[in-house]
């Protein structure tokens, strides 16, 4: 898994909103254009950027393509950021005051 591939997908607001809709369940390619107002062109487009950063798979199904999320990449996601937060948290421990975390 490539970070830059993945952030470089995750930076579009239209590559955001597909896979918030497939996260809701697989869809085919023309279900995914059908929920927005752009051409196909640009609706591969995304989706390629998409599997390309393994965020998505896909599958021929007949004359169908369906697209799912690739719930494995997502895991690799959120462990490499509780790991950065459990970095940060041991260089920049939270000072306390009392009972209070100076800040809040």
């Amino acid at each position: 898994m490539g970070l830059s591939l993945l952030f470089k997908a995750l930076s579009d607001d239209i590559r955001r909103e597909i896979l918030r809709q497939l996260a809701h369940g697989d869809m085919t390619a023309g279900e995914i254009a059908g929920a927005f107002n752009l051409s196909w062109p640009t609706i591969s487009h995304h989706l390629n950027v998409l599997k390309k950063a393994g965020l998505v798979l896909d599958e021929k199904k007949g004359q169908y393509v369906i697209y799912s999320l690739n719930t494995t990449v997502f895991q690799e996601i959120a462990g490499w950021l509780f790991e950065m937060l459990g970095f940060l948290t041991e260089r920049h421990p939270a000072k306390k005051r009392g009972n209070k975390v100076i800040g809040e």
